[in-house]
């Protein structure tokens, strides 16, 4: 009887996965994913059978995938968490008496946090800024109520060629509740060949170098930054030592 495994492979270098994904892509026969985050992996599947199709086919994707798991087992792979903007929740969707297992990575906000500091120490939300699976009004409503409610935040896929003005619409409605000088952060290629960084305010933040590599981190209304370093305190009473 095959297996499905629907693997995070994090976010996007073999030593940020975990020891689990590594050894269940290992173990798998038959690979399956996005042809960019097949070439992530490329070492760990050479000498496997390896299905991939370019964006917009994760349809296909996770069919194939529970089709060939009746019989094999197979691993289909998503950047960062597989059930964080993954495959998880369609596979599951689709799934009738295949044997499915879930198998965690490091999210982007996570390895963007890492990078500078420690910003989602307290309560905090991921919002992707995609309008393609979510009507973009119901998106700014989603950010308006995070930003109500001081919740960290951080967005998603935030700014492409064909959304050019969604990060600077959604940025103005977070000023409404959060003052200039509340931390901002841009993360490209968080953790991965090509990362860069900037650190800035609400009030000097620009979005001209961000794009769909990018995750902005925005603070809530005790973020601070100490040496250049961002931090979202937890709540803790400091004592002098």
């Amino acid at each position: 009887m095959g297996k499905l495994y629907v693997v995070g492979i994090g976010p996007g270098s073999i030593e940020n996965m975990t020891v689990r994904a590594v050894n269940v892509i290992k173990s798998s026969q038959i690979i399956i994913g996005y042809s960019k985050y097949i070439d992530i992996i490329r070492n760990l599947v050479k000498d496997k059978k390896v299905f991939s199709t370019g964006m917009g086919g994760e349809m296909e994707r996770c069919k194939r995938a529970l089709k060939l798991s009746r019989d094999n087992i197979v691993s289909i792979v998503s950047t960062g968490d597989s059930g964080i903007y993954g495959m998880a929740g369609l596979i599951l969707e689709l799934r009738e008496d295949e044997q499915v297992e879930i198998v965690p990575g490091i999210t982007a906000s996570s390895a963007a946090g890492s990078v500078v500091g420690a910003p989602l120490m307290h309560d905090n939300c991921n919002i992707s800024l995609s309008d393609i699976m979510t009507p973009y009004e119901l998106i700014k409503k989603r950010v308006e109520l995070a930003a109500s409610g001081d919740f960290v935040i951080s967005f998603y896929n935030p700014k492409s060629h064909g959304r050019p003005r969604y990060l600077k619409e959604c940025m103005d409605i977070v000023r409404k509740y959060r003052k200039g000088s509340t931390p901002v952060a841009v993360v490209k290629n968080a953790l991965r060949e090509g990362q860069n960084f900037k650190i800035c305010t609400i009030d000097s933040f620009e979005d001209d170098a961000v794009d769909m590599m990018s995750i902005v981190i925005v603070g809530n209304s005790n973020s601070y930054l100490k040496d250049g370093i961002f931090i979202t305190p937890r709540g803790y009473e400091l004592k002098d030592c």
